[in-house]
């Protein structure tokens, strides 16, 4: 098989998933078209280029309905032979789509292809399908399923994770958040977001608070104490699957947790060969890529699971990795990660996360991939794994290595 070549990976500012928020009045699929247009501007795409785009969006409903993919690159200045498919592996749908792309790469199936994804959740809420996931009582009792921020609180009490050390992450993600930004880590990847009459409507992520503090972070109340306590209560759902735990500690707060945005993101990829016939230079090529289940009801641990599968299948071991790249869906998430990898903070996560800038769904994966990708760059370092929660209990990670 040939290798798949990573030639670029941007992304849009993340606006606040809000009315309020500055790309509310940007379309789904106004925000897929636009990232779109620019990696073919960017990369000085041909009319017969790329094959493929995949692009991960959770909410595949209303505005995100039908093919948001295919409707994006008709709306983009791509030609219209090009193909586009959705996928939707909740909030690793980007990095699927992205290693969905690079198979296709791999395989022989396309010479240049995007993954990425899109996600406006100030237009399309969570929960908009009403999947059976959530609403069907056969499904739900089945399986325990809860909220994830209960899912997280489980995280917490079950490994002794306090409101303090959750907190204290999330300080530390706005604080690198706003250095990077300062210090220009994020410039080559963002494209910023027009209006219809090509105004620019926002070129940062609108989220992050550089001035937070301990003290206004411990002033938030629990955010899932209520669905948890509530009669009958998610809390007693939890406990009938984890019964050694005597009670649920509810530290997670709109404070420590992932931030609602919109966004989309793309990353190109394609054979040696395209990219030296389009000029184009490596920038990585993609070592390996895997997925996992985990249990459902704590759901979130997936990504320790599902780097020691990806780690097995490309023969490598956690000393060869220099970056480390996690989402930040929960504070907890993290820090249990970094418990089971061994990992100390100041070497995961490096740019602040999500809990700074936000988690626009079905885009974030292919987000992390890139500042993973800008990291490896800025630094001079080699290889960098990727990896997210997911909801239903699942993992996926990739290995990226820069050329």
């Amino acid at each position: 098989m040939t290798d798949a070549y990573i030639y670029d990976a941007i992304r849009t500012p993340r606006g606040k998933g809000k009315p309020d928020g500055s790309l509310h009045e940007i379309t789904p699929v106004q925000l897929g078209a636009q990232i779109l247009n620019a990696v073919k501007e960017r990369n000085n795409l041909g009319d017969g280029a790329p094959d493929d785009v995949i692009f991960g969006c959770v909410m595949p409903v209303g505005e995100q309905g039908a093919n948001i993919a295919r409707t994006s690159v008709l709306m983009s200045d791509l030609p219209q032979t090009t193909s586009g498919v959705q996928v939707n592996r909740f909030c690793a749908s980007a990095l699927e789509a992205t290693n969905m792309a690079a198979a296709k790469v791999m395989s022989g199936e396309a010479d240049l292809a995007i993954g990425g994804g899109v996600e406006a959740m100030s237009r399309v809420p969570m929960s908009a399908d009403g999947g059976a996931l959530l609403s069907d009582p056969n499904v739900t009792f089945e399986n325990y399923v809860v909220p994830q921020g209960i899912s997280a609180d489980i995280i917490a009490t079950l490994y002794g994770i306090s409101r303090d050390d959750a907190d204290a992450y999330a300080l530390e993600s706005h604080k690198r958040a706003a250095k990077s930004w300062e210090r220009g880590d994020f410039k080559n990847q963002i494209v910023p977001v027009k209006d219809v009459i090509g105004e620019v409507v926002l070129d940062h992520d609108e989220t992050i608070r550089a001035n937070t503090d301990m003290q206004s972070l411990g002033s938030l109340g629990p955010a899932f104490q209520g669905l948890g306590e509530m009669m009958p209560g998610f809390d007693k759902v939890a406990l009938q699957r984890y019964p050694e735990l005597e009670r649920i500690n509810h530290i997670h707060t709109a404070g420590n947790s992932s931030g609602i945005v919109d966004g989309s993101a793309a990353v190109l990829l394609g054979t040696k060969e395209a990219g030296d016939k389009l000029g184009l230079k490596p920038r990585a090529r993609v070592r390996a890529m895997a997925s996992i289940g985990s249990e459902p009801t704590i759901m979130l641990t997936g990504p320790e699971f599902v780097t020691e599968k990806v780690l097995a299948r490309s023969g490598m071991s956690k000393s060869d990795i220099d970056v480390w790249e996690l989402n930040e869906a929960f504070a907890s998430v993290v820090l249990r990660y970094m418990q089971a990898m061994d990992l100390d903070h100041d070497e995961i996560n490096v740019n602040g996360g999500a809990i700074a800038m936000g988690h626009p769904m079905g885009a974030t994966g292919a987000m992390i991939l890139g500042t993973a990708l800008g990291e490896l760059e800025r630094t001079g370092k080699s290889t960098a794994l990727v990896t997210l929660c997911i909801g239903g209990g699942m993992g996926t990670a990739t290995i990226i290595e820069r050329v």
